[in-house]
C-alpha cells in the first residue's frame, strides 16, 4: 500500500437532513509528506452538488479526460466554491499541503432552499460569492473561522436544518441511498403540477437535479455495485458476475461498462487502486463509511 496517514473524515446527516445532505467530507495533508502522485484526488461521476471550502492550500482541477500527469492541463478553483453536480469523473491536484472541508447536496435540496437553477450548474464550479445571497455568504465567512471540523458541522447543520424544514417537499425520503432517492423524485416530479405527462415529470426532474431520471437510475445502480464489491473485498470472496446480478445489470460486462463511465475504471482495478494509491482516498471513505451504514 502507498497511502498516507492523511486525515480524511466523514460524517453522515441526521436523520431530518437526510434528504438534504448527502454527506460532510473533509480532509487535512498538513501533518503529512505527499508526493505529487499522492496529491491528486479521484471523484466519481456526482449526481450531488457541494459546498467546497479550501481552509488551508489550494486545488486545480484537472481538464475532462485529462491524466494524472504534471504536464496535464488545469485551472485553479477558489477557496469556496458551490461544485454543481459532474456527470463525468473528476481529478483535481494540490499543489502542497491543504486541508479541505465539503458538504454534499442533493441538487433538489439546494434548488428548494435557494432557488438556484441546479441543472445550469452541471460540470460547473463556481466561486460561492457569484452564486449565493448575504445568509449564505455568512454561512461561508463561519465554517471558514472555525475552530475544527466538528465545529464546521455543527455550524453548517445549525444553518440547514430550519431552511430545510421550511421548504421540504412532503414527500421528500430519508435515506442515504441514491437509489431511494432517485426513485422519491421521480414520485414527487409525476405527482407534482398541473400536467402530469412522462414528459413533464422527466422535465421536473432534469430541471431539479441537472440529470435524467435514467441516469440517476444509472448512478443508484452503480452505487450498490460499488458498496457491494466493497464488502466482498472485506470478505475476501469477490464474484463480480454475482455481484452485477445483485445490482441490477444485464451482465458482468455491463457493469464494467457503466464502471468505466462513472469511474474511468472497470471494478476491478477500482478495488486495487483503492487498495494501493492515495489519491483514492475519496473513495476508501465511501466504501468503509458510507457503505457500512447501509449493512
Amino acid at each position: 500500500m502507498t497511502y498516507s496517514d492523511a486525515r480524511s473524515e466523514l460524517w453522515l446527516p441526521r436523520s431530518a437532513l437526510a434528504s438534504c445532505v448527502r454527506g460532510v467530507m473533509a480532509r487535512d495533508t498538513l501533518s503529512v509528506a505527499l508526493d505529487e502522485p499522492q496529491r491528486y484526488n479521484h471523484m466519481p461521476v456526482a449526481p450531488t452538488c457541494a459546498l467546497l471550502w479550501y481552509l488551508r492550500g489550494e486545488c486545480q482541477v484537472l481538464e475532462p479526460g485529462a491524466p494524472p500527469l504534471p504536464h496535464s492541463p488545469r485551472a485553479p478553483i477558489a477557496a469556496a466554491t458551490l461544485c454543481g453536480p459532474f456527470t463525468r469523473p473528476t481529478v483535481s491536484w494540490n499543489p502542497g499541503p491543504m486541508h479541505a472541508f465539503m458538504v454534499l447536496l442533493m441538487p433538489d435540496a439546494l434548488a428548494h432552499m435557494t432557488g438556484l437553477d441546479t441543472a445550469a450548474l452541471l460540470d460547473r464550479i463556481v466561486p460561492a460569492e457569484e452564486v449565493f445571497d448575504a445568509d449564505w455568504q455568512a454561512l461561508f465567512a463561519q465554517v471558514a473561522r472555525a475552530d475544527n471540523d466538528d465545529q464546521r458541522v455543527a455550524l453548517v447543520e445549525a444553518f440547514l436544518l430550519p431552511r430545510w424544514q421550511q421548504s421540504r417537499p412532503a414527500s421528500a425520503l430519508h435515506s442515504h441511498r441514491l437509489t431511494d432517492w432517485s426513485r422519491s423524485v421521480a414520485l414527487r416530479a409525476a405527482s407534482s403540477g398541473l400536467g402530469r405527462s412522462l414528459r413533464q415529470a422527466e422535465r421536473r426532474i432534469k430541471q431539479w437535479t441537472g440529470q435524467t431520471q435514467r441516469n440517476l437510475h444509472g448512478l443508484g445502480r452503480s452505487e450498490r455495485a460499488f458498496f457491494e464489491g466493497a464488502q466482498a473485498h472485506q470478505d475476501g470472496a469477490v464474484h463480480w458476475g454475482d455481484i452485477a446480478q445483485a445490482s441490477g445489470y444485464a451482465d458482468q460486462a455491463h457493469m464494467c461498462r457503466e464502471s468505466r463511465r462513472i469511474t474511468g475504471y472497470a471494478p476491478g482495478e477500482l478495488y486495487r487502486l483503492m487498495q494501493s494509491e492515495e489519491s483514492f482516498w475519496a473513495y476508501r471513505l465511501w466504501a468503509f463509511g458510507v457503505g457500512a451504514s447501509l449493512e
